[in-house]
């Protein structure tokens, strides 16, 4: 959950990454049961709201969302919906009503009501109070109204899509940076916009696309802009570029809750096990560089850093890995200096002179075969082998 300090009470909700109108699944699309584990893992966390998918848009998403729906216990299911009838009907058929809150898309830009609807600006109006409306005649619990391409929308036609939904019994508004092009200024006025529009308790929620790399830096502005919730995904999956990123805006707020006033009680340390699981489910490589889940985030291969490391973490560890579930690594490669074969011949209790330690420095670091780095423990088991010594438990760093 996130807090801002002296307002009310702000969510992270995590939403998956679904097919939308009529795209094809891949072979590696997730099967319901692959998805009702995931969302009891991401529920582990502590997040409040999960998306189970686009339940008119194939029977493998209408069985998830019935999966999901009667499994959750703490956190509330989320439905994608297009502003049609048929599809709210599927959604409550799938997941009932109940802790539920569907999703009624609204089109929010000029450009994508001309050149994909192909429809007014008046019917574009019409379909959402429509769709939000019979929603809430069926006694759904929440009604959110996600607005594609908001950030390249007129503010009039924002305005009049927002007013109508509000009067047509809509709770929350999710403001799509669908193309990733705003700036965190950019975002954060469109936010206060949308704020000045829909005053709390209506619910204001971030979905930022990180085309720019700036998906996270537009949802913290868009919180401080007077957001309520964060619309994130693990390890940032999503189209193209990716969505903000659960892993880096709970961290961020770890570390930062008193500079941005927000805070959060995710539960980070089952983040990257959680992460682990859908890369497997979605046969996703780990990223060597990526915040928090890179297969590097928390490793060091630069002589200097590895120095500082192993006389005390914090010399180069802002961000703690055991925090996420991750663990320290020291990379031994063409950047890494005398010293840190000194450290793995200290603990294998073996004296060389300067001497010796240079032509060891050669042989297993300047000259060594193969460009690619080592673990350190790989490097310290052929020390001990060449010295014949036994090697202790733990690297010591």
């Amino acid at each position: 959950m996130l807090m801002q300090q002296e307002s009310s009470a702000r969510r992270v909700s995590v939403f998956d990454t679904t097919l939308r109108d009529g795209e094809q699944a891949p072979a590696n699309a997730m099967r319901p049961e692959d998805k009702l584990d995931l969302a009891l893992r991401i529920e582990a966390l502590g997040v409040d709201s999960i998306e189970t998918g686009f339940p008119a848009s194939s029977p493998s998403e209408f069985q998830a969302t019935r999966l999901i729906s009667r499994q959750l216990t703490t956190a509330r299911f989320v439905t994608f919906c297009r502003a049609v009838r048929a599809d709210i009907d599927t959604a409550v058929e799938a997941g009932g009503v109940d802790n539920h809150e569907v999703q009624v898309m609204a089109t929010g830009s000029d450009l994508h009501l001309t050149h994909k609807r192909q429809i007014t600006r008046k019917e574009a109006v019409d379909e959402v109070v429509d769709a939000v409306s019979y929603a809430r005649s069926l006694g759904v619990a929440s009604v959110s109204v996600p607005i594609e391409d908001a950030s390249r929308g007129e503010h009039d036609l924002l305005r009049a899509i927002t007013v109508s939904a509000v009067e047509a019994g809509a709770d929350c508004f999710v403001i799509g940076d669908t193309s990733g092009c705003l700036t965190p200024q950019e975002y954060g006025d469109l936010i206060a916009a949308f704020r000045e529009w829909a005053p709390a308790p209506v619910r204001i929620s971030t979905h930022c696309h990180n085309d720019f790399g700036l998906a996270l830096a537009n949802a913290v502005a868009g919180l401080r802009a007077g957001a309520d919730e964060v619309q994130a995904t693990l390890g940032g999956i999503g189209e193209r570029a990716g969505n903000t990123a659960l892993e880096e805006i709970a961290a961020l707020l770890a570390y930062k809750s008193e500079e941005l006033g927000l805070r959060t009680d995710i539960r980070t340390e089952g983040m990257y096990e959680a992460y682990t699981a859908l890369r497997e489910v979605i046969q996703l490589e780990e990223p060597r560089n990526k915040a928090i889940f890179g297969t590097y985030a928390f490793g060091t291969a630069a002589g200097v850093h590895q120095q500082g490391v192993l006389r005390n973490p914090a010399t180069y560890e802002y961000v703690e890995p055991a925090r996420f579930g991750r663990e320290r690594s020291i990379l031994i490669g063409r950047h890494s200096g005398r010293s840190v074969l000194r450290h793995l011949l200290d603990e294998l209790g073996v004296q060389v002179s300067d001497a010796e330690l240079t032509e060891l420095y050669r042989v297993h670091v300047a000259e060594r075969v193969g460009g690619d780095c080592e673990e350190l423990s790989v490097v310290k088991e052929r020390l001990a082998r060449e010295f014949a010594v036994t090697t202790p438990a733990g690297l010591g760093v």
